[in-house]
């Protein structure tokens, strides 16, 4: 149920209101907006008289939401949501370029990558310490040392770091990291994503292979519900009868989320693909379609790249495709003219 208040309410008539509320067991996510202060309530609300709520003075309308993820609809939060993330953000003005190696090898590969994509813009950086991979024989990421390797590409950039936590027993490990990814293959993995919800760190959310966005929502319903509001979700293809690509990129997506939800909404056109020249194409559409990010991998020597090299750019590569999402930014439908990137 929503509540929305009229401009300027009264303090006094509010805090009854609140009190009423939680007298019934209702939780109270109140969001503020330029021209309303909405009442998002959570729980019971079949206790609530609906025409008792609308007579009160200071209530302008009252409604009921069927959706079943609450926090994350943007009927309880009309205003986009801005994730902050060291020195910069996530929504917003800013357009968020995630860029770095699939998985951290080496403390001269990643610090060199790392060098590479901050020269061309990009505003964090991404490497894999612990990799999901479907064989059991394939490279599984340097673990604990990797995210040593993680941060110290982060003390020499000053770029925040993003990496994928794949299960609760390493979450000790990420007192440091900036922004903790949820991949696919755990998106609903929710006694993972309730622990996340305790953190207040940046919740990086990954649609998984073939859900819907009803379920990716109800995922993030699931952080934000532990309190954790520092949610930002990754398109990144989902799994279809086309074997031509990885995945199949589901721009429509973006602006779906948009209309559904107010976290904002990044698009991986690597993994989406899985093939490096489809990148730029698929970045330039994400970008063009109102994303509020990407999320790019870059390597140095991609051949030999121990992980997904097929689909990792070049660092001049990586450059070209920022100058050209430079070129589409004002331009996207849903950018203010002033954008920083």
């Amino acid at each position: 149920m929503i509540v929305i208040l009229k401009k300027n309410p009264d303090e006094k008539q509010l805090n009854n209101l609140m009190a009423w509320l939680k007298s019934m067991n209702i939780t109270i996510h109140p969001s503020q907006g330029e021209m309303h202060t909405v009442l998002g309530l959570v729980g019971d609300t079949s206790v609530v008289d609906i025409d008792l709520l609308r007579a009160l003075d200071i209530v302008e309308d009252v409604k009921r939401v069927q959706e079943p993820y609450k926090n994350a609809n943007r009927k309880f939060h009309e205003e986009d949501t801005i994730v902050p993330v060291g020195n910069t953000q996530v929504g917003g003005n800013v357009f968020s370029v995630i860029a770095g190696p699939c998985s951290i090898e080496s403390e001269e590969q990643v610090c060199l990558i790392a060098t590479a994509v901050k020269a061309a813009g990009a505003t964090m950086l991404r490497g894999g310490a612990f990799k999901p991979r479907t064989s059991p024989y394939a490279f599984q990421g340097l673990r604990g040392h990797g995210l040593e390797l993680l941060l110290e590409a982060k003390k020499l950039t000053g770029l925040p770091v993003v990496t994928e936590i794949m299960d609760l027993s390493q979450l000790s490990l990420f007192d440091d990291v900036d922004v903790i990814q949820v991949g696919a293959r755990n998106m609903q993995n929710f006694e993972l994503l309730k622990e996340l919800g305790h953190t207040g760190k940046p919740i990086l959310l990954k649609r998984g292979l073939a859900n819907t966005l009803q379920e990716w929502l109800m995922s993030a319903e699931y952080v934000m519900a532990g309190g954790n509001q520092k949610v930002i979700l990754c398109e990144r293809g989902i799994r279809t009868f086309e074997t031509a690509t990885r995945n199949t990129l589901d721009l429509s997506a973006v602006p779906m989320l948009k209309k559904l939800t107010h976290l904002p909404i990044i698009v991986d056109p690597s993994h989406a693909t899985g093939i490096s020249w489809m990148v730029k194409p698929m970045a330039f559409a994400a970008t063009a379609c109102g994303a509020d990010g990407l999320m790019i991998e870059v390597h140095n020597d991609p051949k030999r790249a121990l992980c997904d090299g097929a689909q990792s750019l070049t660092p001049e590569a990586f450059q070209d495709v920022m100058d050209g999402v430079r070129a589409i930014l004002p331009h996207a439908y849903h950018m203010p003219k002033e954008v920083r990137l």
